[in-house]
């Protein structure tokens, strides 16, 4: 009876508008009220979910993101892309998803990819013809690979919770990102034939060179914490401040668009934003507490046990209820909640847990651009001024093709745990 009075002011508090961090919090002090238990738990179970080194990293690599589009990365990554694929039909649309799997490896967040690549690239695509919905949901579609290749934010939390190598889950993020970016591009081709988008002049190779070198440095920053993390130079924390300080140097002395004057806001805003990520966490743990003293957890497993003991259902039952769970609730918070919740389902019918990892996040990612609660959908119809009815229709052969690299990860354990495993050896 307490977990259903803990999930319905959740559930309500949800939509109602409270914003996700608070109505985790509010749910809980209900039912702390209820349950008569001290409220003193409260900070401490906060304070247990964010006491962690690693965590630490979060402002870091939110910082280093900030600071490299403040340096003029987007439009660099943009001219790159667009240098390369803009020839083909389609062109612009294939450069939006070839410059959110670029921009991918700077920020870490889907919602940063989708406002800045979406900025530059909706506005450009409908002035050259494309409908507008279609270009909301390339950019809406394509923005979800940003968490998938590193540095990753959810897979940063993710790791945290499991003790799992950050490192091993930001190297298995990368051939799934690039199977997502090459299904969203076949897709993007396909309609813009179909339709008779227009393309653009093919680029000589100096020039294709030249915009190559200009996007250099800012690729060059997932390499430099790929290969830091992997090497074991610096710890996942220690990454993030080399990113700030190599993010910093590049927009500075080499890029010279970022402008010192603008630091104190580049850097109030990132605070801003790591404070906001760690107060969901805090408030999520203190959640996932409860859900722990309730048994949900078992419950839950117990439940899809008694469905089926064949390996291949419990997968789909598990992303059936992810992809129900992402299209309204925030990511991090789903998996601060379900991660444990489902992990040792996962692991009883033998998967391992880079593998589920790699999987629920992709899963999650996806949840981004579907309604009712699809930040990234709703951001990119803001900027195409475009109906989230119309832009839902446009995005279903996007989901369609995430959907089928969501089941590939998920059935196939090479796809994820091979590039790990050469680093392991």
């Amino acid at each position: 009876m307490m977990a259903l009075i803990l999930f319905l002011s959740f559930v309500v508090m949800i939509f109602v508008g409270v914003p996700i961090a608070f109505s985790l919090g509010l749910s809980s002090l209900v039912y702390l009220l209820l349950a008569d238990i001290s409220l003193s738990i409260i900070p401490q179970k906060m304070f247990e979910g964010i006491n962690s080194f690693t965590l630490l990293c979060i402002p870091g690599f939110i910082l280093a993101g900030n600071l490299m589009n403040a340096g003029g990365i987007t439009k660099r990554i943009i001219a790159f892309t667009n240098n390369i694929v803009g020839h083909i039909r389609g062109g612009l649309g294939l450069a939006n998803v070839g410059a959110s799997m670029g921009f991918a490896g700077i920020s870490g967040t889907a919602l940063a990819d989708t406002a800045s690549i979406g900025s530059v690239m909706i506005p450009s695509m409908k002035k050259e013809g494309y409908d507008a919905s279609f270009s909301v949901a390339v950019t809406s579609s394509s923005s979800t690979i940003g968490p998938i290749i590193p540095p990753s934010l959810p897979m940063i939390i993710l790791g945290t919770l499991a003790t799992v190598s950050i490192g091993d889950l930001f190297i298995a993020g990368v051939i799934p990102g690039l199977l997502l970016a090459a299904g969203l591009m076949i897709v993007t081709y396909v309609i813009s034939a179909k339709r008779k988008y227009p393309r653009g002049e093919r680029q000589s190779f100096p020039v294709i060179f030249k915009s190559f070198w200009g996007a250099f440095w800012a690729l060059m920053m997932t390499v430099v914490i790929l290969f830091g993390i992997l090497s074991g130079y610096f710890t996942p924390t220690e990454a993030s401040i080399v990113a700030v300080v190599y993010a910093t140097v590049v927009g500075v002395f080499i890029y010279r668009d970022l402008k010192i004057r603008k630091m104190p806001k580049i850097i109030l805003d990132s605070m801003i934003s790591a404070s906001g990520i760690m107060i969901l966490v805090g408030f999520a743990n203190l959640f996932g507490w409860i859900l722990v003293s309730e048994r949900i957890p078992q419950l839950v497993a117990d439940f899809i046990l008694s469905i089926s003991d064949n390996p291949i259902i419990i997968i789909l039952l598990i992303n059936l209820l992810l992809l129900f769970v992402g299209t309204f609730m925030e990511t991090i918070a789903a998996i601060v909640i379900l991660f444990p919740v489902l992990l040792p389902i996962a692991t009883q019918i033998g998967m391992d847990p880079v593998h589920f990892g790699v999987m629920m996040v992709l899963n999650l990612m996806i949840g981004l651009s579907t309604p009712p609660v699809g930040v990234c959908l709703f951001v990119a119809s803001s900027i195409g001024k475009v109906s989230i009815g119309r832009a839902s229709v446009a995005l279903l052969p996007f989901l369609a093709v995430s959907l089928v690299v969501l089941l590939l990860v998920a059935f196939i354990p090479e796809i994820t745990l091979f590039l790990p495993s050469l680093f392991d050896n």
